[in-house]
């Protein structure tokens, strides 16, 4: 997708441009006017004079008219008249008539110059090579060559000034654009590499320990309690009971503790609703931890505390391990609950000693 044109570099460059080189023009033009009506021979001065107010009154003119889009042709038209007067009226003033006036040179590069930074060259061409016909006709073919070469010189040296600033732009707003691609690619990435820790971690608390189950009582489960384990399993795998805006963590919690392997002692505070993906973190995370407690802690019991915050601690008075021994392979602590906490904004925290039972706690938001 290409870059907003209203927010881009290029487009930002193009309006300043606009805006502010017709004014910067005729204020430009207004002080060398000055500086001519001072230069101008005594005789005259009714003519420089009256050149003056005509800078003056197109200055502000061009300023008033060229803040629309509309405007600007009326724009482009008064700065032609204000150059056409100046330079056609030089041999009214210049004691020499091969002389070239500088008021009028100054007026004439001046103008070629600006007009590169605001028009193509279909319009610009035709209009300096109006003008430097008329200095032509009135310096003469010998003396007004170099004032075109000059003239020429200058507008195209404007003019690949423009070009380079507009490519430039251009390059920047492409740069701009490729960084936000490669971010957006980086957060698909992103998001795809949690999403399927998720669904590892969503694996390893249903259909593993599901799988576990019917291998630790063997023949003894019964087809239809499998098919139970395997249709709940399914349903949260594929999402079908997916979670609305908010949840209600504590409902959501005593349907796990009424499934719960092992005995559990709750001390509740009132909590208000969640994120229904920060309760669904939670929900399956202190189902791991109470798994956990069955198969590893080597006790019947544990205790669950829900504060307002949120923070739910899972405590059993087990056997304990040692975390910073866990394989990484084992995905129990680190994907069902480290990282899920993660994933949705909060954070789990185990601590645990060989012989001193072992304590998780979820927090939201960490």
């Amino acid at each position: 997708m290409p870059p907003d044109r209203e927010t881009s570099v290029e487009a930002e460059f193009s309006r300043v441009v606009g805006r502010f080189a017709g004014p910067a023009r005729g204020a430009g033009l207004l002080v060398i006017s000055v500086f001519g009506v001072l230069a101008t021979p005594s005789g005259a001065l009714p003519l420089a004079f009256g050149l003056l107010a005509l800078a003056l009154v197109t200055a502000v003119a061009e300023h008033l008219v060229g803040r629309t889009g509309r405007g600007r042709p009326v724009a482009f038209a008064l700065t032609l008249v204000r150059a056409a007067a100046i330079c056609g009226t030089q041999l009214l003033t210049a004691p020499d008539p091969a002389e070239l006036n500088q008021w009028a040179l100054n007026v004439l590069t001046i103008t070629a110059i600006t007009l590169q930074w605001e028009w193509p060259p279909k319009v610009t061409v035709p209009a300096i090579a109006c003008l430097l016909v008329i200095e032509v006709i009135a310096l003469g073919l010998e003396d007004g060559s170099w004032v075109v070469v000059r003239v020429l010189i200058e507008a195209t040296l404007a003019r690949f000034a423009f070009l380079l600033l507009s490519r430039t732009t251009r390059r920047i707003d492409d740069l701009r654009e490729r960084q936000a691609r490669l971010t957006r690619e980086e957060s698909v990435a992103v998001q795809r590499r949690l999403q399927e820790r998720e669904y590892l971690a969503v694996l390893h608390d249903t259909a593993a320990a599901t799988f576990l189950t019917v291998a630790q009582r063997g023949e003894t489960t019964e087809p239809s309690e499998v098919a139970g384990y395997a249709r709940r399993d399914l349903a949260i795998l594929t999402g079908e009971s997916g979670p609305g805006s908010v949840v209600d963590l504590e409902t959501s919690l005593r349907g796990v503790l009424a499934q719960s392997p092992v005995k559990v002692e709750t001390r509740w505070s009132p909590i208000a609703p969640i994120p229904a993906s920060a309760a669904l973190a939670m929900v399956r995370a202190v189902r791991e931890a109470l798994v956990n407690v069955d198969r590893h802690a080597g006790v019947g019991e544990a205790s669950l505390t829900v504060e307002d915050g949120v923070r739910v601690t899972v405590r059993d008075e087990g056997r304990g391990f040692d975390p910073a021994k866990t394989p990484a392979q084992r995905r129990g602590v680190r994907g069902s609950l480290v990282e899920r906490m993660a994933a949705a904004g909060g954070r789990a925290e185990v601590t645990s000693a060989p012989g001193a039972g072992t304590t998780v706690e979820l927090v939201w938001p960490a």
